[in-house]
């Protein structure tokens, strides 16, 4: 019989691979043509439709919990994606990752000063870690290489999940804690209706799908990407994210989920050529040390808390998905 601790971590690694892989699958559709609104639109109402089961099993949290599932939909799911789709389309695909995972340093931010309430030593160090590692990711010495509206659009996902951290830990303090998947459901539905009316879809080039799209040069078909994006890159990835937390601790699914970065880097530089340089490397190293400190070391009032843990895809039932 397969230990639970086992099958947790072979979960979570699928989930970070999975969320991982969903950059590199999208970047060729939007160099064919598409704009990132759209991909992401592509993305979500494809799953949402995966999902809708789910949601219709699920049907009583809409009454239960609709400041939560209308939070999650609109940060976590619309808001990380749509901030990080626009991103990638400017700056290569793991800084924009690499930016993104600042959020446990915001989250700690948020509790400090918003909440109030005391954070560990260890874990403002991995503040400072986080925010230096980011300055040698965009090279800032070099007066800021790379496209600021493209870092801004990465911050701004960053700030979506903590928008879903916060969401979290207010949906997690309840006697009867809602069903992880049915908010994953609902969250993709309302996520969806959102970037229906942002994005516009009716007038988006459809042919594009009928097409190929290059990766680093070569021919991939649109609508294998696009599946990738759908099944792989959001249900599967949702799904073994959330499985992988309920067996393991909040921490440790945590630091696996932080592999995510280092993942979508290195599929980036393999599939689409975008190489970093070695500070950018090394830099893109201490951001996720800052990152694993920072999420490993915030106290949080109960075991269940998601103040400090991975990144908002993968951690709803414990504490997040961001993307």
């Amino acid at each position: 019989m397969t230990h639970p601790k086992g099958m947790g971590l072979t979960l979570a690694l699928v989930s970070a691979v999975a969320f991982g892989g969903s950059g590199v699958a999208a970047k060729p559709l939007i160099e064919a043509g598409l704009d990132p609104l759209h991909v992401v639109w592509l993305r979500v109402a494809g799953a949402a439709l995966v999902m809708l089961p789910l949601a219709v099993r699920h049907r009583r949290l809409l009454l239960r919990r609709p400041a939560l599932l209308a939070g999650f939909g609109l940060f976590a799911v619309a808001g990380v994606q749509a901030c990080y789709f626009a991103a990638i389309s400017r700056i290569p695909v793991g800084v924009a990752l690499l930016v993104e995972y600042l959020a446990p340093a915001l989250v700690l931010g948020w509790v400090r000063f918003v909440q109030r309430r005391p954070v560990t030593r260890a874990a403002a160090v991995g503040v400072v870690l986080a925010v230096g590692g980011l300055a040698c990711v965009v090279e800032v010495w070099a007066g800021l290489g790379f496209d600021a509206l493209g870092l801004a659009l990465a911050l701004g996902a960053a700030c979506c999940q903590v928008g879903y951290f916060v969401l979290s830990d207010q949906g997690s303090d309840s006697e009867e804690s809602p069903d992880p998947l049915g908010v994953i459901a609902y969250g993709l539905l309302i996520g969806a209706a959102v970037l229906t009316v942002v994005a516009r879809p009716w007038s988006m080039d459809w042919s594009v799908l009928t097409g190929t799209a290059a990766m680093d040069g070569t021919p991939v078909a649109a609508f294998l990407l696009l599946g990738w994006i759908v099944l792989i890159a959001t249900v599967a990835a949702y799904v073994t994210g959330v499985l992988s937390v309920r067996r393991l601790s909040p921490q440790v699914a945590g630091v696996v989920a932080c592999l995510e970065a280092v993942i979508a880097t290195v599929l980036a530089w393999v599939l689409l050529g975008e190489h970093l340089s070695a500070p950018q490397i090394v830099g893109g190293a201490v951001v996720l040390a800052g990152a694993l400190i920072a999420q490993s070391s915030a106290p949080a009032k109960t075991p269940e808390k998601p103040v400090a843990s991975g990144g908002p895809e993968r951690e709803l039932s414990t504490p997040g998905t961001t993307a």
